[in-house]
Parts: C-alpha cells; structure tokens; sequence
C-alpha cells in the first residue's frame, strides 16, 4: 500500500509528510512518499494533494509540472483511488476561484473559493488557529471526530459548495465556513490535519484505512 504526497514546489511539506509517516507506521498502512513523479502518482494506492499560498499561483505550479495533473486524474477519477485534499489542495477541486483573478479548478466538486467575509468586522482575514468543527455529514474519515472537536486554520478564502450534501463539515467565523468537502472517492479539508494533533492524526489515519 503506498501513499503519495504531490510535492509541486507548493509549499513546505515536511509536517504532512511526518505526520502520514507516523500514523502510516502506526497503523500499518503501508509507506508514505512525497514525489513528482506522475508515474509514481498514477501508481499510487492513494492520493494526498497539499498546497499552500494563492489557488491561481498553486494551479500554474501544479500544472507547470508536466503531466502530474494528468498523472492525478488518471489515479482518481478514472481509477476511483482514494484522494485527499489539503487547504489550497482541497479548494482546487472547486469549478473555480476567485482570489486575486478568476482561475478555473477542476471542478470534481462543484462550487466557488470566495474570500471570507466574517459578519463581525472584529473577525480578522485571514482566518487564522484554532476552530471549533460543526459535523454536518457523516462520513468514514471522520469516525471519532464530534462536533467541537478543533481543527487549526490558516486561510483566507474558502470553499463555497454548490450542493449541501458535499459539505461534510464547518466552522463558524461570524459566518460559516466550509470546513470539509467530499463525494464518492474526493475528500478534502480545508485546515491542516497535520497540524491538528490528535484529532488531525485521527482524521489522517481514518483516511488511509478508507476504502471508498
């Protein structure tokens, strides 16, 4: 079983890859690698796509990386693998964004990334620690995860879902904010699970058990 981390020079990816690594070690699901290489990606068990920054400069670098678009695709939408999407990760699976100009996302999960516009000005962008989880679907990732159970944040726009049934999860920050999203073989979480202690942890390993 072996789970691949897409490194697209999006960021800093050593905590997610430690955190997979221990939990992976942990519950013997297999090895964990952080690569570039779409063959690798295709050949994959499972999927984690991270990123940190903007969504249009995260776009251009992932698809600056010839064929590891193509590589993901293939894996998960055609292969029906198991993928996870991290903050920036996670709102490139949107129709599109619109931070800073209108950039076009996948669009395996209908919706738009808005900037947050808390409803109490005193509500700093961006959004930024520690929030409380409201649970609003079930789903096996989130086995042992309640509503109030923390996650930590660090964003400023967020993913506005088109259909309430992908909505798995928010947050209230003057206003709701998705939290996490997910269909079929897609989930994705726009906090950082490696960064969440013991409730990231758990989220992390209940993914790679998961067999959509």
């Amino acid at each position: 079983m072996l789970t691949a981390i897409v490194d697209y020079e999006s960021g800093n990816l050593h905590s997610a890859q430690k955190a997979f690594e221990r939990v992976a070690q942990e519950t013997g699901a297999g090895d964990v690698i952080v690569t570039s290489d779409p063959d690798t990606v295709r050949g994959a068990d499972r999927i984690v796509l991270p990123g940190d920054g903007a969504f249009p400069a995260c776009r251009k670098e992932l698809f600056d990386h010839r064929g590891l678009f193509e590589a993901i695709e293939d894996a998960v939408i055609k292969g029906g693998k198991p993928f996870l999407g991290i903050c920036i990760g996670m709102q490139m699976l949107a129709t599109r964004g619109l931070e800073y100009e209108d950039t076009p996302g996948f669009d395996w999960i209908g919706g738009e990334v808005v900037k947050i516009a808390p409803s109490d000005p005193a509500m700093k962008v961006p959004h930024m620690g520690w929030n409380d989880l409201v649970i609003d679907n079930p789903h096996p990732v989130l086995d042992g995860v309640a509503t109030g159970d923390h996650a930590y944040f660090v964003h400023s726009y967020h993913f506005r879902v088109a259909d309430p049934a992908q909505r798995l999860a928010h947050v209230d920050y003057a206003g709701d904010i998705t939290a996490i999203i997910g269909r079929d073989n897609l989930i994705g979480m726009q906090f950082h699970p490696e960064k969440s202690q013991a409730n990231g942890l758990r989220m992390i390993g209940n993914f790679l058990k998961w067999a959509p």
